[in-house]
Formats: C-alpha cells, sequence, structure tokens
C-alpha cells in the first residue's frame, strides 16, 4: 500500500512537471505574435508616394495638358454635360433628343454650363463635381421642338362596361451641339 501511495505520489510529481514545462515552452514570447491571416491584411502594404516628387509630376502633366491646348493639338473633343436631369456625352455636331419642354425657340443657341468631364485623345479632365464655366464652353443651337409618337393606353373592365381610351404624346426638344471649346488656364 505504502509503494502504491509512492507511485501515485511520483506520478503526480512527475505530470506537474510536464504540465509546468510544456506550458512554459508553448506561451509566445512577450513582444512576439504568431502572423496568422488575422494578424496582417491579405494585400500588400501601400507605399505613399514621397509628396514632393508626386508635386513635380503634378506639375509637369498640367504643363504638358496645357501646351497640348494651346497648340490645339487634342484632336477632337468629347464633354459629359448634365442638362434636362440627364447626362449626356456629346462631341460636336451631335444631336441630342429630349422628352421636355425647353424654354428656348426654335433657332438659338444655348450654352450648357453644366460640364462634368471634358476629354480628348491624350487627356481626360474631369470636374469635381463640375468643370470651372471659363475653361470649357459648350454651345447648342435648338433645331426642333415636336412631340413624341402618340402613345395609347387603354383600360378595360370585362363585363363591367367600362373603357378608358389615353392617347399620351410628350413634347420633344432636338438640340444640335455646335461647339465644345476648351480654354488653357489649368493650375
Amino acid at each position: 500500500m505504502a509503494a502504491a501511495r509512492a507511485r501515485r505520489a511520483g506520478a503526480s510529481l512527475l505530470s506537474a512537471a510536464i504540465r509546468h514545462r510544456s506550458s512554459q515552452s508553448s506561451s509566445p514570447q512577450p513582444g512576439l505574435v504568431a502572423k496568422t491571416s488575422l494578424t496582417s491584411p491579405p494585400w500588400p502594404e501601400v507605399k505613399l508616394p514621397d509628396p514632393v516628387e508626386e508635386a513635380k509630376y503634378h506639375a509637369e502633366v498640367v504643363r504638358k495638358v496645357n501646351g497640348l491646348i494651346s497648340a490645339g493639338q487634342y484632336g477632337r473633343l468629347f464633354a459629359v454635360v448634365h442638362f434636362a436631369s440627364k447626362q449626356w456625352k456629346i462631341t460636336s455636331e451631335d444631336l441630342i433628343m429630349m422628352d421636355n419642354v425647353l424654354e428656348a425657340e426654335c433657332g438659338d443657341r444655348i450654352r450648357m454650363e453644366k460640364v462634368l468631364l471634358v476629354g480628348a485623345d491624350d487627356f481626360t479632365l474631369i470636374g469635381r463635381p463640375l468643370l470651372g464655366k471659363d475653361l470649357v464652353r459648350v454651345e447648342a443651337t435648338v433645331i426642333e421642338k415636336t412631340e413624341s409618337w402618340p402613345k395609347v393606353n387603354v383600360r378595360f373592365w370585362r363585363r363591367h362596361n367600362f373603357q378608358r381610351k389615353k392617347i399620351i404624346a410628350n413634347p420633344q426638344t432636338v438640340l444640335r451641339i455646335n461647339t465644345i471649346e476648351i480654354y488653357p488656364c489649368l493650375s
């Protein structure tokens, strides 16, 4: 009986020592964290460019675009304008048909002032949200004021002797884009 007791006491001391040693070896060292998918982001680290070099690059791009604009070597311009609650991508000599009543009469020239974007072959100028009125000028002429093709709306209830017929024709305006002009005054 004493021998069994001694064996049990020795086994418990041995297991306590093993437990103590194993708990010490598996605990992480202070300051070290295991690298897992949660400790680092899945995308590569982004290194921001030097602000001085970025300012030089920006000035060079602005100088190049101003040179292209002042020399007139930009090719055909396109623009995105906000007009009649819609955005239109236009170039010169385009026709736009809009479904609304425009206050101008046929033959009147109008200026589209809400220009969102202007682009050419080699550059694109994007407004935040609009480009300045002194930078871009888009002019259009009212060509035609008409109505849409008539749409027939029929309501009918079977076996109730009920019929209603409505003919809907919406007003439309046709514009021709005359010019898109850009001035070399980028800052």
